[in-house]
């Protein structure tokens, strides 16, 4: 049996992926992941021994262990949509890690530099933006969410993937995000939008986001949407030390998905393996 990866195929299994309510950008991301593939194989895999080789050359490009774990359930998808179950592959094993790392966590004061810096140079939108997301904690794909609504209600009735929760939106939060819509004669709907009307997608806000971390000198590599996100879960972590509040907060089906976050700074673990004091 030969495995089929053609661009209609993929077609097909990104059709398919819809009908399962998957989201918008994990069916993206699937398509690259597949197109990936197909560039390293070719469109006729004879064997699973090709699977494994393509796994074998992300850990020799230095991919990360969770992003190769990435790419394989996209390949798993596709070989179970296919009917080759049998050859899907077997994840990478991931060792909890105890400690974040420094060069990607986005402090405190870097996050308000963002939000300094987008004020400064006139995008109240974008001060907007960056400050919802810290805020509450939503993934950028909620961010439509958002609306003048919930804004009016303080809280946010965000659909994903099947599941339904409610966010709350912290007063300020909502006095700002309905003066920034009474100046833009936003009266309904989203409240991020471009210039054209709709709402902001998930690589425009990338894109925003990345130029913004120029402005303000934070490492770009910081900034993105979902280190706003981590920003959020970190700090109300340190503060209420309640990881299970925490899952439900962002929406998370297990807690073992929140404690990726609970982990300390690598600096903090240091100074506290420090003060053990065990080398004598």
């Amino acid at each position: 049996m030969t495995l089929q990866l053609n661009a209609q195929n993929i077609q097909n299994f990104t059709a398919h992926l819809a009908l399962q309510e998957r989201s918008t950008g994990t069916i993206q991301k699937y398509r690259r992941d597949l197109e990936k593939l197909r560039r390293f194989a070719g469109e006729k895999i004879a064997d699973k021994a090709t699977l494994i080789a393509f796994k074998e050359h992300l850990i020799r490009q230095g991919y990360a262990d969770v992003s190769i774990n990435s790419f394989l359930a996209a390949v798993n998808q596709y070989l179970k949509y296919m009917g080759f179950a049998a050859w899907q592959l077997r994840f990478l094993k991931l060792q909890r890690q105890t400690f974040r790392s420094a060069e990607k966590e986005l402090t405190t004061a870097e996050y308000q530099r963002l939000v300094t810096a987008a004020r400064g140079q006139g995008s109240r939108r974008l001060a907007l933006l960056v400050q919802t997301i810290a805020a509450t904690g939503i993934r950028v794909s909620e961010l439509r969410g958002i609306t003048v609504e919930a804004a009016r209600r303080g809280q946010a009735r965000i659909c994903m993937k099947g599941k339904t929760r409610q966010i709350l939106l912290p007063r300020e939060l909502c006095r700002r995000l309905l003066a920034y819509c009474e100046k833009k004669r936003i009266y309904t709907g989203p409240i991020f939008l471009t210039r054209t009307g709709r709402p902001l997608d998930r690589s425009s806000i990338w894109r925003m986001l990345k130029k913004l971390a120029l402005t303000a000198k934070v490492k770009a590599k910081k900034v993105f949407p979902h280190n706003l996100r981590h920003l959020f879960a970190v700090t109300y972590y340190k503060r209420y030390k309640d990881v299970v509040r925490l899952a439900d907060i962002l929406g998370h089906s297990s807690i073992d998905t929140t404690r990726i976050y609970t982990a300390r700074s690598g600096s903090e673990q240091r100074r506290q393996i420090e003060e053990l004091r065990l080398v004598c």
